[in-house]
């Protein structure tokens, strides 16, 4: 599983022109799953980013949590995550789960980051989506498992 954090003051995804997802403070959460995955990784990775310290204190220091901040996710499915372009010019896709497989571990990745106390906003599984944000900081971190 392959995580990217984004730290943001404001973050939607469209689809058909259609908002289906809209946050204030907090995280957009890009997400992509291998056919390895499990229980036991996501777990590990919604535990740690609900309580990754990436949000200022009173003194501007990276101190907080997202659960601290009482931030929210938008968590959007990412496969491209797995891209693999070591050879030619094409992405290959190779190492990311199937669509059938990988639509089920999302699902429950928004779960159990709504059982951390999340506030949890989602794009729609393999739709073309728009997505926007506005970066805070910026700050952006990566967590695979």
């Amino acid at each position: 599983m392959r995580v990217v954090i984004q730290r943001v003051i404001e973050a939607s995804v469209k689809v058909d022109c259609k908002t289906v997802g809209k946050i204030e403070q907090g995280v957009l959460v890009l997400v992509g799953f291998t056919r390895h995955d499990d229980e036991a990784a996501m777990t590990w990775v919604v535990h740690k980013l609900a309580g990754l310290r990436i949000f200022d204190d009173a003194y501007g220091n990276m101190n907080l949590s997202l659960q601290e901040v009482d931030g929210e996710a938008l968590v959007v499915s990412q496969f491209t995550l797995y891209a693999d372009v070591s050879k030619g010019r094409r992405p290959a896709f190779v190492h990311a789960a199937r669509p059938e497989r990988a639509e089920g571990l999302y699902n429950r990745f928004c779960d159990l980051l709504k059982a951390e106390g999340i506030h949890v906003e989602k794009g729609v599984f393999g739709a073309k989506m728009s997505v926007s944000l506005v970066n805070d900081g910026p700050v952006t971190i990566i967590l695979e498992r």
